[in-house]
């Protein structure tokens, strides 16, 4: 990012890059349609290969969790000033009602406070309003949860192959 981009711009790159970099939200097919001022709004399109009970053909609870996660976090950077990397610290889920069968998911989230190491979120999933949610989440996430070290310092090195274990 340039230092030119405005925040707004900042915020979309972020997004885009979480939903194409998570294996787990690309294969859901996560898009975000809206992304600023603390608030993200995310949308998992209905397929009969996320559905958790074929019988009813609701979305699996699980996508469910991983889209009100994602939206969240995104809330958190759509909060910051800077960027920096963050983790679920706490993540609280309330199931309200079954999501309607070959519709898609929906989640708005908040972030509502940023601390100097915490952001709180509170976020909502459904299909045509907020006011009529599936579930509803609280969250909180750590920031700078690499301790300054550049994005994957904390992964291991690929493992030579002729090195034996």
């Amino acid at each position: 990012m340039s230092r030119d981009d405005s925040p707004k711009d900042q915020h979309r790159l972020i997004a885009t890059a979480m939903n194409a970099g998570s294996p787990q939200a690309r294969a859901l097919g996560f898009e975000t349609l809206e992304i600023g001022g603390g608030v993200a709004i995310l949308k998992v399109p209905y397929r009969p290969e996320i559905v958790g009970d074929p019988e009813t053909g609701v979305i699996a609870g699980g996508v469910v969790t991983t889209l009100l996660d994602h939206a969240s976090s995104q809330a958190v950077h759509a909060a910051m000033a800077e960027w920096t990397t963050i983790a679920t610290l706490d993540l609280r889920i309330d199931y309200m009602r079954p999501a309607e069968p070959g519709r898609d998911i929906l989640a708005r989230a908040h972030c509502y406070k940023l601390t100097r190491s915490v952001g709180f979120v509170r976020a909502v999933a459904y299909e045509d309003h907020p006011d009529n949610p599936v579930a509803a989440a609280q969250a909180a996430f750590m920031l700078d949860s690499s301790a300054g070290r550049k994005p994957g310092a904390n992964l291991k090195p690929p493992r030579d192959p002729g090195d034996k274990a």
